[in-house]
């Protein structure tokens, strides 16, 4: 009898951080507010059947593994999504396919806008 997959997406949306991250020293000193936005796939076949956090994939940790990512200063966007989804990738080997987006909130651009974004999808 073979097995049916059954993949789902988790979402960790809008996780607020404050943090030091900019090219220019006024951004690495004073900070500013960042949202990340996460989506995960992962095989739950198991945990549908167990109830058990130990069969699944936990987002409690995927949280505190983004958030330990946010707290180190770069100056780039790409640099700190990169470096979320190669950690998210290495350390949780459940992951199938993730997509994680890092908005920084009212960017110094000389004009009004509400947020520039990148996003990596592996």
């Amino acid at each position: 009898m073979e097995s049916s997959q059954n993949i789902a997406t988790i979402d960790l949306e809008e996780m607020v951080f404050y943090a030091y991250h900019g090219c220019f020293k006024e951004e690495q000193m004073v900070g500013n507010r960042f949202l990340v936005n996460i989506s995960l796939q992962t095989e739950v076949s198991l945990p549908m059947q167990s109830d058990r956090i130990q069969d699944a994939l936990n987002y409690v940790k995927v949280y505190d593994a983004v958030k330990e990512e946010m707290m180190i200063t770069s100056h780039l966007l790409e640099h700190i999504t990169g470096r979320i989804i190669e950690r998210l990738m290495n350390d949780f080997p459940a992951i199938l396919h993730a997509r994680v987006k890092v908005s920084k909130m009212n960017p110094p651009m000389g004009g009004q806008m509400q947020n520039v974004s990148v996003t990596l999808e592996r």
